[in-house]
């Protein structure tokens, strides 16, 4: 399979393409939301663009330290993010941290913004794993043709999951499609009444925990530690801490923290 995109002498990265469109989807959803609340534009589109920045150096660096005997031979290929080699946790913890501090500088309560960003988020991943794709990485184990069609998946990703004659299982497709799913979902849930501030985020943390630990079982480039597969670890992490978030919400009165009360908004002074 062809990585590249040919336009007139350039040749461009599926990859990079993918990402790309990841972050202008990511933004759109999320500044368009922020409108409807009647959140500042500037405030989010400055809140994203650095999250995005750190989130990427947070995902690369990641990927890196894990794989480090590899990079170590020829360090030039760690700037070499269009190869492939981000690691979602990773730009998750930078991506989160950045917008904690990011929040923190104006007084504005992070868990109100970190709603507004997942639900759109999981449209991100779902249009970046396509790069994977391209890329023929972040695959399963080594499968038979049948047992692929038995699974309805569509002949060109089987064609395009055939390297070296061998092929593997796209882990890739369904994680794809469980995010968009899972995006849908919480569109809708989102727009109920007595949504509460923070269930957002809470239902992303253990919608992809529990996502991200079972495809983890069928992918065979793992990042590894201990002998153990890192991205189960930070899944099971992930899907504890939006369960107890999500018990902690629960608790509050019916009416209390409401995420479609407008007048539930910090004033932000930007």
């Amino acid at each position: 399979m062809d990585p590249y995109l040919h336009i007139f002498n350039f040749n461009i990265r599926f990859y990079s393409i993918f990402i790309l469109l990841a972050v202008v989807a990511v933004t759109f959803f999320t500044e368009r939301e922020a409108k409807r609340l009647g959140i500042k534009q500037d405030f989010i589109f400055n809140m994203l663009f650095w999250s995005f920045i750190f989130g990427i150096l947070g995902a690369r660096l990641y990927y890196v330290v894990f794989n480090f005997q590899e990079y170590i031979k020829d360090p030039i290929e760690i700037i070499k993010i269009w190869n492939g080699g981000l690691a979602i946790h990773g730009g998750l913890l930078a991506g989160v941290l950045t917008c904690y501090l990011y929040c923190k500088r104006y007084n504005v309560r992070p868990l109100r913004m970190c709603d507004l960003i997942v639900v759109p988020l999981l449209l991100g991943q779902a249009i970046g794993r396509w790069g994977n794709f391209f890329n023929q990485e972040a695959h399963g184990a080594a499968t038979t043709v049948a047992k692929l069609k038995s699974l309805f998946i569509p002949d060109f990703i089987i064609n395009g999951m055939q390297i070296d004659g061998v092929y593997y299982f796209p882990t890739f497709f369904f994680e794809s499609i469980v995010c968009l799913v899972s995006f849908l979902v919480l569109c809708i849930i989102r727009r109920g009444k007595y949504t509460k501030v923070g269930s957002m985020t809470a239902s992303y943390l253990m919608i992809y925990g529990v996502l991200r630990f079972f495809i983890e079982i069928e992918r065979t480039d793992a990042l590894m530690i201990a002998g153990f597969k890192m991205a189960q670890i930070v899944s099971v992490i992930m899907f504890i801490i939006g369960l107890v978030l999500m018990m902690y919400i629960s608790r509050k009165p019916k009416f209390d923290d409401l995420y479609n009360d407008r007048t539930n908004v910090d004033e932000i002074r930007f």
